[in-house]
């Protein structure tokens, strides 16, 4: 079987080069001529573990990369849409990429095609592109919603070994096509769950809805436990052995970033508004992850008797751990409350160096951030140190070393994952999310 896939982004490639793996002859399409160089040299755009290997694996034999449209569809049974859809001003997702892209196939292709919808797209969406391809082929193009449930981090796994393939169509043919493709990923369990296409736009956003939902609960109830004394940590591991909640995303920290919660919570608001289903759930998880960053900047501030003239060390800047993603990522956050109160930053990141560089220019920081080589540099002359994102780089660090070179002695670990007895017993203060406050005995 041969497909195309257009966007060579985080799940186009993805996707393309998975399929490519389990011997699918794929074209991956893309308007960017310098991506597509680095990719045929087997440089991929951006950190994901194990990508890489499979795009040099496949490349040129079963994965191609080009930027010629109507040639790479010819001969492909389907045409995978990838590409993006960013927020407009109000929160609703611009789908004018997906439209274009949908319009092209139509007018290109020479043959019957399924047009498969891999980008998260609001519901109604599938109805608008076909649409668009009646208008301008008189091909039969089936119109496929097939959303992705892809995590940073641990893409191609869940690629491989997918939980479930929502496939929303309602054409016989369509669907033994999606059924046939995504059959090496079915072997041990059938895990294709066919729906209409408006169910499959809605499963996307309510699963990402759902799962952002989870930790902003646990964000408001590490701020109660904060508020009590009572420990965070308890609470969640009390709660997680519940068989009817589980221990997923119960994890308190510094709220939810990336390209795909925030947004998605966006566009499923701005959707419900739209059709007069107001969804106060969605909006309020939208709501309470911006607190996390601010609180832990109060108690900074209180901790520390003020940060103005404070030199911050900030361990962590992607989003999570595994990907060099920052897109709405909480260092940034914390970085821009910091900056406001006129503190200085030290900070470093195992892979969101550069990216992290890029987002620090357009938000105007670099005259109070110096980016570090790691975690250790990043700790000299400091005040106190942030633990940022969850890396396992920063779960075991040697605590005398990271005293011996702070100016101060607080330790802020914005994600819980250090033991705290280990940061007092190294003459520290700890205060986690959530989590009651301890002090080195001689300094109480």
């Amino acid at each position: 079987m041969k497909i195309a896939v257009i966007g060579s982004g985080y799940v186009g490639l993805v996707a393309g080069a998975c399929f490519a793996d389990s011997g699918v002859n794929v074209v991956c399409v893309d308007v960017d001529e310098k991506k597509l160089e680095r990719l045929r040299q087997g440089d991929v755009p951006f950190f994901e573990p194990n990508l890489a290997g499979i795009v040099k694996r496949n490349w040129p034999d079963r994965l191609q990369f080009s930027s010629n449209l109507a040639e790479s569809i010819k001969g492909c049974a389907a045409v995978f849409v990838a590409v993006g859809t960013p927020p407009n001003e109000d929160g609703s997702a611009d789908l004018s990429y997906v439209l274009k892209v949908a319009e092209d196939v139509a007018k290109t292709t020479e043959h019957d095609v399924l047009l498969v919808l891999k980008s998260t797209v609001p519901v109604g969406t599938n109805a608008r592109v076909r649409q668009v391809v009646e208008k301008h082929t008189t091909h039969k193009v089936s119109v496929v919603s097939n959303p992705e449930f892809l995590k940073e981090g641990d893409a191609v796994n869940d690629f491989m070994k997918p939980d479930r393939v929502v496939v929303g169509t309602d054409d016989d043919a369509a669907f033994e096509v999606m059924r046939r493709l995504y059959l090496p990923y079915n072997r041990q369990r059938g895990r294709i769950q066919r729906t209409s296409p408006k169910t499959a736009e809605i499963v996307k956003y309510a699963a990402n809805a759902l799962l952002a939902t989870k930790i902003s609960f646990m964000n408001e109830i590490a701020r109660l436990c904060d508020a009590t004394g009572g420990d965070v940590e308890d609470v969640r591991i009390a709660l997680g052995t519940d068989s009817r909640i589980g221990m997923q995303f119960l994890y308190p920290g510094l709220g939810f970033g990336g390209s795909c919660f925030p947004k998605d919570l966006r566009a499923l608001v701005n959707t419900g508004n739209e059709l007069g289903v107001a969804l106060r759930v969605a909006e309020a998880a939208v709501a309470a992850n911006s607190i996390p960053v601010k609180a832990l900047v109060a108690n900074m501030e209180n901790d520390l008797g003020g940060l103005d003239g404070k030199t911050v060390a900030v361990w962590g800047l992607a989003f999570k751990p595994a990907t060099d993603d920052v897109r709405e990522a909480p260092a940034l956050r914390l970085i821009g409350e910091l900056k406001q109160r006129g503190a200085t930053v030290r900070a470093t990141d195992p892979e969101a160096m550069e990216t992290a560089k890029q987002r620090l220019e357009a938000m105007g920081a670099f005259g109070v951030v110096s980016l570090v080589k790691n975690e250790y540099d990043a700790c000299e002359g400091a005040d106190c140190l942030v633990i940022a994102t969850e890396w396992n780089e920063y779960r075991s660090p040697d605590l005398a070393r990271v005293a011996q070179l702070m100016r101060g002695d607080w330790v802020f670990d914005g994600r819980n994952i250090l033991v705290p007895e280990s940061v007092v017993d190294a003459g520290l203060h700890y205060r986690g999310m959530g989590r009651p406050a301890m002090h080195p005995r001689s300094k109480r």
